[in-house]
């Protein structure tokens, strides 16, 4: 049984069958997703082919929800498999309506057989798509340029101010159980580019203690220790 167009496009998605049929060399399967959202619009894709040599499609091969069919090494090879299974799929009554997904012109024929014949037929293809395939089918969707994901960029790790730059270098070279805030105020006074009081602190005790997650304060019989946590 067939359908008419207004009625294929106006049904509920179960009530037609359609037969989806995939050039898998001219179309990436980063389209699949694609390709069947549209064919939603029109039946139920229950029969979902991908035609190729499947050795070089290995991503349509992965791709969940499709049936990808082997036509082998020769010239045209896809084509004519995708034509046959097409028709046979049609004239045996698997499917009320056909889709054809490929960018390529030769499918016009196919079209315009089942189309005269009664049988709705859905184009699907890129924007190259000739116009002879487009004018073919009963309808045509163009679909849009696959969109492959793109991760944002890590943000830069920001760079520590000269203060902390220069005092990880010298808790670095110090010995591990830390440095006396006295040994710490004379390297600094002698670097010569920090001081507490333009930075807005009153002591180095308060500027350790603002940095409790870098800098760990150590008591000692001689007075606190400073180390630094990431050594």
């Amino acid at each position: 049984m067939t359908l008419p167009f207004q009625d294929l496009a106006a049904s509920v998605a179960p009530k037609t069958r359609l037969a989806l049929c995939i050039d898998g060399e001219n179309l990436s399967a980063a389209l699949a997703g694609q390709i069947i959202t549209r064919a939603l619009g029109f039946g139920q894709p229950a029969i979902r082919r991908v035609y190729g040599n499947a050795a070089q499609l290995p991503q349509w091969d992965a791709a969940p929800g499709f049936r990808l069919v082997h036509s082998g090494k020769g010239k045209n090879a896809t084509d004519l498999l995708l034509t046959v299974e097409a028709m046979a799929l049609i004239h045996d009554g698997l499917a009320d309506a056909l889709v054809i997904a490929s960018s390529d012109r030769d499918f016009s024929h196919l079209a315009t057989h089942l189309r005269e014949r009664g049988t709705p037929v859905i184009g699907m293809g890129e924007a190259k798509t000739s116009a002879d395939f487009r004018k073919a089918c009963t309808k045509f969707i163009e679909l849009g340029q696959a969109v492959v994901p793109v991760l944002p960029a890590p943000e830069p790790k920001a760079k520590p101010k000269p203060i902390d730059a220069f005092l990880r270098e010298l808790f670095n070279e110090g010995p591990k159980t830390g440095l006396p805030i006295s040994a710490v105020n004379q390297a600094v006074q002698k670097w010569g580019n920090f001081k507490l009081s333009t930075a807005g602190y009153s002591s180095w005790k308060q500027f350790f203690a603002a940095r409790a997650e870098e800098y760990e304060v150590i008591p000692a019989a001689n007075g606190p220790l400073i180390r630094w946590r990431n050594r």
